[in-house]
Order: C-alpha cells, then sequence, then structure tokens
C-alpha cells in the first residue's frame, strides 16, 4: 500500500491494461500456441501477414524495446508504443498511419457499401459472387442471382425532381433488407439497378422472392405519393441450372429481366397490371392469347398446385371455369365447404420438393404440410380429416423467409390422392 503523499502513479488505458495482461498470459503459453495467437493478433492491428517466428520475435523484441524505452525515460512505456517502434524499424511499416481502430472500420465499410441506400456495392458483388460460387461448387448447394431494375425512375427524376428519386432508391433498398434472409446478399450495382445473391435457393424459391419484393416495394411507395407508377422488375438465374460462371449467370439474369420488361411493360403501357413469371420468361403473346374479359372471383384455395398465366389446351374438369362453386364436385352426402371467394391479387408459389411446414395450436403440438403459399393465403395438407376452429394460430417455415406467425381461417378442403386432406386457408387480422 503506497505511502500517503507518495505519487500515486497513472492508471492504465483500457487497451494498454488489456496488452499487459496479454503479455503476462502469453508468457504462460507454449511456443507453438505463442506462435498462433500472435500471428493472428498481429493480423489483425496491422494486417501483415507474417510467419509464426516472425510473430514470436517481433514480440520478443517488443518487450526489450520496452524495458529500454523505459529504463532511458524513467517512466513506463506502453507496450503498443514499443509494438510501433519495433513494427516501424523492421520496414514492416513503410509509410506508417496513426488512426483509430473506430475510424478504420469506418472507412473499411465506406469501401464496401453505397452511401445513398446503404447496401452493399458493385465491388463487393464481385468478390461475393465469386465466393458463394465456389462455395456452391464445393458443397453441391445452389446459388440463386436476381437482378432488379426499377421502371420509370428517370421519370420521377425528371418530374419530381432528385431529391425524390433519392427517396425512391432508399425505398428499394428498405424493402430488400426486409425481404432477404440474413444468409443473402443485397447490393446496389448502378443507378438504378440491384441484385441479390441467394445462397442455398433454387430456381422456384428466387422467383417466389422476386415476387415478394415487388408486392413489398408497392407497399414502401405508397407514402410518397408519386403521381408516376414506378415498379421493380427482376431476372433470375440460378446455379447450376443456368451457368457455372459467373458471366454466365448474369448474363441469363439480365437476359430474363429485359424479356420480362418487354412482356411486362409492352402490355400494360407505363405501369398497369403485370403478368407473373417462369424462371425463363415466355416472349411477349399476341394480343388475341390475352383475354379481355374481368377475371373471374376465385376461391382462397383452389385444387391446384399453381396457376400460370398461360391458356391451358384442355381444361381440368376442376379448373377455375366454376371457381366460385366449388361445393358441385363434393359428393352430397358431404357438408358443402365454406366459399370464401376474393380476387386474387397474386398467383400461388408451389413449395413441392422443399421441407416447408407449418406448427398449428398456440403450443404448436400438430405439424401439417405447406403445399403452397400466396399473399392472400396458404394450403396445408393434413394426414387425416379434422374439425378445425374458425381461427388457427400457426407458425410458417417456409424457404426463403423467417418463421411467420399467422391466424388462419379454413376456407375450403378436399381428399387428396395421396389419402390426406387439403385445406385452404386463408390470412386474417
Amino acid at each position: 500500500m503506497p505511502s500517503p503523499g507518495a505519487p500515486v502513479p497513472p492508471r492504465l488505458p483500457v487497451e494498454d491494461s488489456y496488452l499487459e495482461l496479454l503479455a503476462d498470459t502469453l508468457e504462460s503459453l507454449d511456443l507453438s500456441a505463442r506462435g498462433q495467437f500472435l500471428q493472428r493478433y498481429i493480423r489483425a492491428i496491422t494486417h501483415l501477414d507474417l510467419r509464426e517466428s516472425q510473430c514470436i520475435q517481433l514480440w520478443d523484441e517488443m518487450l526489450l524495446r520496452r524495458r529500454e524505452l523505459s529504463e532511458n525515460l524513467g517512466r513506463p512505456v506502453a507496450l503498443k508504443t514499443a509494438l510501433m517502434d519495433v513494427l516501424a524499424s523492421a520496414g514492416l511499416f513503410r509509410v506508417p498511419i496513426v488512426i483509430e481502430y473506430d475510424e478504420l472500420k469506418i472507412l473499411q465499410l465506406n469501401a464496401v457499401t453505397d452511401p445513398l441506400t446503404g447496401l452493399y456495392n458493385r465491388r463487393l458483388f464481385s468478390e461475393t459472387f465469386d465466393k458463394e460460387l465456389n462455395r456452391g461448387r464445393r458443397y453441391g448447394s445452389p446459388l440463386g442471382l436476381v437482378v432488379l431494375d426499377l421502371h420509370r425512375f428517370k421519370e420521377v427524376n425528371d418530374k419530381h425532381g432528385h431529391p425524390r428519386g433519392d427517396e425512391v432508391l432508399r425505398a428499394a433498398a428498405a424493402t430488400l433488407k426486409k425481404a432477404l434472409r440474413t444468409s443473402d446478399f443485397a447490393f446496389r450495382i448502378g443507378g438504378d439497378e440491384f441484385a441479390l445473391l441467394l445462397p442455398q435457393t433454387d430456381a422456384e424459391q428466387a422467383l417466389a422472392l422476386s415476387r415478394r419484393v415487388e408486392t413489398v416495394f408497392a407497399e414502401m411507395l405508397q407514402p410518397l405519393q408519386l403521381i408516376i407508377g414506378v415498379s421493380m422488375d427482376h431476372g433470375v438465374a440460378t446455379f447450376p441450372q443456368d451457368g457455372e460462371q459467373t458471366d454466365q449467370l448474369i448474363r441469363v439474369a439480365d437476359e430474363r429481366l429485359y424479356r420480362l420488361k418487354q412482356a411486362n411493360h409492352g402490355r400494360s403501357g407505363n405501369g398497369g397490371t403485370r403478368i407473373p413469371t417462369e424462371s425463363a420468361p415466355p416472349e411477349p403473346r399476341s394480343a388475341p392469347e390475352r383475354s379481355t374479359a374481368p377475371p373471374a372471383p376465385i376461391s382462397i384455395e383452389s385444387g391446384r398446385v399453381a396457376e400460370r398465366s398461360e391458356p391451358q389446351p384442355e381444361p381440368h374438369p376442376k379448373s377455375e371455369a366454376t371457381p366460385a362453386e366449388p361445393e358441385q364436385t363434393t359428393p352430397p352426402q358431404a357438408p358443402s365447404p365454406r366459399s370464401y371467394a376474393v380476387q386474387r391479387k397474386a398467383e400461388r408459389v408451389s413449395m413441392a420438393g422443399t421441407n416447408a411446414y407449418a406448427t398449428l395450436g398456440e403450443q404448436g403440438a400438430r405439424r401439417a404440410r405447406v403445399l403452397d403459399l400466396g399473399f392472400g393465403g396458404v394450403a396445408i395438407e393434413l394426414d387425416a380429416q379434422e374439425d378445425l376452429p374458425d381461427n388457427i394460430l400457426a407458425v410458417l417455415h417456409v424457404p426463403i423467409l423467417p418463421p411467420v406467425r399467422v391466424s388462419l381461417k379454413p376456407v375450403w378442403s378436399q381428399r387428396t390422392t395421396q389419402g390426406g386432406f387439403r385445406v385452404g386457408c386463408a390470412f386474417v387480422s
């Protein structure tokens, strides 16, 4: 205990205290463990890739240099001061620059992000694409690429000004951040061009996400009250089905984006009704192929797995020819199913071939397979017929999305060819 009146030694900063503790700890390690730790530590603080033997030698020189400086100055010298002196004397710092670590991390982040949207930039897109493609080759897993751009974005700048155009770009970035999983990547690769990299995602899942992005983007634009109908178009390519090299996948995605824009905006003018697409969108069809009659209301759940825009050559007896009357196909002795006729906003996405499932009930005791999914509802399959309540609490476990808690209203059911029961449910608030 120091005597009264004796000078109190200055308290070391947190960083210096950490280094002192580090030096004491390293003394108790064997040579191999010490070399491994010092190699990683010096790489982290100096960005120098040195051999383990070099790192041990530098550390020993640093301890000796600190002792010499402390004796010459008559006061303790911090370990980091001696370390900087040793590294500079060894010629490892050709142009030494002193910078705070937090500021360095900010500089590193700014180098790979777009300042307006906060998304990753084109430079990191190329690096990440190569890395994820190599990972897909190594483990045999699919990789989805989605390229997107904003239709009529230039008109927004011309009509509302560039500040409002910046708000549209930020809304697009917020949409992508909201829609993606933590393992996915979003990039701004041009003025109004964006790209998504989706590890372990096949073509069907990538298309489902792309449609969801378009719908969420339309909702995000509503507060801006634009008089110009801005929309987000997409083109999808997947590894390995569409190519095994980055340039091949980008070319395929760009071609599909262009064909989608021609199909959508060639038909609907500047921002009318859009048509759904497959992974390889069809060429624009002639006008007679498109019905001018208003779409008939359909039940929230149909007997089909997924619908497409193309006309069917031979309609199935249970097709949408009479969608509002599914009870006509029910045997007379069976109770007529409940009807929930609404205009479908988007086609259903089939979950066939995936592990999509739903847990039912407050405790999630029952489990059902998810057959397909849309923006208005979901189709599930039960092993046996059950009397379901009018409101079911459920958690959906679907690829692309995190687990989602929803309330379901059963509105339609039928026996499947496998002996189970398919139940169409609507989302309710």
